[in-house]
């Protein structure tokens, strides 16, 4: 067991036995992020004894690790005096976080009571959407002009108060516009000391928007290994940047985002402190699941209409295999898809590729199982059944609705997520219930339309 963990179990027995005195001193062995696990994993009483007894200088840094829900109740707990003080030392944008869970009203007079500067470059921070560039950016960066040297920027980057660590400076036209950067070892070089930085600068440069939605700035710091994003404004004026901490929650954020749409719930889930709201979540989807049941269920009320009792039981055998296999292919089909869509492969010709991969996939497994469940069928179903249809050709018709459920599921599958992204809605609610349930309609039909060209109109009636 690591020191870390066991300095959590101290913490937590001293928090069981109620000896709050002893606590501080644990505190002092352990990083914000640590601390904040341990409140976070801690009943409501005794997060906000916890957060008390932190030494001022890093309550910023604990409060900003913390999830939502316990930070809410931590805060709800604060003066607006107190949380003013706390969140003049945050970073901008995770005091423009913070401010943006409260209710309006309160997060307006705890601006009030903070000092001009600071307020003024969270409020710049709170007017955008808080899933965009410019709602996750930091205003703490280094701008210099291009005709300054080397040795006058380092100067002036040395009088600079920075909250977050920094490896490039930014270098601006007389507009403040973005024309490059420069690496800030080169800014140390001795034999750089007087060159002019528009000298030194890389024009080449990566940059978002504020508007640009924060999945497009993590997959581009992924798709070219950036430590942080510069973010320009509609004027094209250089008004922050995004540092890698920010990138790394926003990818964990829209992954456990997916997770959950891909299970037709939502990750505010994980926030919820009453079971009735958790169903509010879940529910809508389990009830388009349960209206897709009942279309199912009018489908193998026509087997009953067409077929004789001994067809029915004999083919009733493998209608849960058919419809499972054919839900099971189509999740496959759109997962692959879904992800080749969130790492960029949409905008290549490799989405394609994918695609037609996966049909031909599909048919291929589908042969196989298709042929498996046949032989398998031959051997269930009774010779002595009373059908007019030999147990062979019941097995066939069984083998042959197999291969098509699996060979329709792999196409749907697939399909589904790439017309959802073009019509401009995330392709990952097609995984699921949705694709699940829907695969299961149209198994039992491809089962039942087989059935039906099998065994014989005229012989059914």
């Amino acid at each position: 067991m690591s020191d870390i963990n066991r300095i959590k179990e101290r913490i937590n027995f001293c928090i069981k036995g109620e000896l709050w005195e002893q606590i501080p001193k644990f505190f002092e062995e352990l990083h914000p992020a640590d601390i904040a696990e341990v409140i976070n994993n801690t009943a409501t009483p005794a997060q906000n004894k916890l957060f008390e007894l932190l030494p001022n200088d890093i309550k910023p840094d604990v409060l900003a690790e913390l999830d939502d829900q316990a930070e809410a109740d931590i805060l709800e707990e604060l003066s607006d005096e107190e949380i003013s003080e706390i969140i003049e030392e945050m970073a901008p944008d995770d005091a423009a976080d913070v401010l943006g869970e409260m209710e309006n009203e309160r997060s307006a007079d705890i601006l009030e009571l903070m000092e001009d500067v600071d307020s003024d470059e969270v409020r710049e921070l709170m007017q955008y959407g808080e899933d965009t560039a410019g709602g996750i950016m930091t205003t703490d960066f280094v701008a210099v002009p291009a005709d300054m040297t080397a040795g006058l920027a380092i100067e002036y980057i040395g009088s600079l108060e920075l909250e977050e660590p920094f490896y490039y400076v930014y270098v601006t036209d007389p507009e403040g516009r973005l024309t490059g950067w420069v690496q800030l070892w080169e800014l140390l070089k001795k034999n750089n000391l007087k060159t002019p930085l528009n000298e030194l600068v890389e024009k080449e440069i990566i940059t978002v928007h504020t508007d640009t939605d924060q999945e497009e700035v993590a997959r581009l710091a992924s798709k070219y290994d950036l430590s942080s994003l510069p973010v320009l404004d509609w004027q094209d004026k250089l008004v922050g940047r995004i540092t890698v901490d920010d990138i790394m929650d926003v990818i964990e954020e829209e992954a456990t985002e997916d997770i959950f749409k891909l299970a037709g719930s939502h990750d505010s889930e994980l926030e919820y402190s009453s079971p009735f709201t958790a169903c509010k979540a879940r529910l809508p989807w389990l009830l388009i699941t349960l209206g897709t049941g009942f279309i199912s269920s009018l489908i193998l009320k026509q087997f009953m209409i067409h077929l004789s009792m001994a067809e029915i039981v004999a083919l009733s055998f493998f209608v849960p295999i058919i419809m499972a296999m054919g839900g099971n292919t189509g999740i496959q089909s759109s997962t692959l898809i879904i992800r080749g869509i969130a790492v960029g492969s949409s905008q290549s010709r490799k989405l394609l590729k994918i695609l037609t991969n996966e049909i031909i996939s599909g048919a291929t497994m589908g042969l196989i199982c298709g042929t498996t469940i046949g032989l398998w069928a031959a051997f269930v179903i009774s010779r002595e059944t009373t059908s007019a249809v030999a147990p062979a050709y019941l097995a066939l018709t069984v083998g042959i609705a197999l291969f098509s459920a699996m060979s329709f599921a792999a196409v749907f599958g697939a399909l589904v997520p790439v017309l959802l992204n073009r019509a401009k809605i995330d392709p990952a609610v097609a995984s699921g219930p949705f694709v699940s349930a829907s695969n299961d309609i149209f198994a039992l039909l491809i089962y039942y339309a087989v059935t039906l060209l099998m065994i014989g109109v005229t012989h059914l009636a």
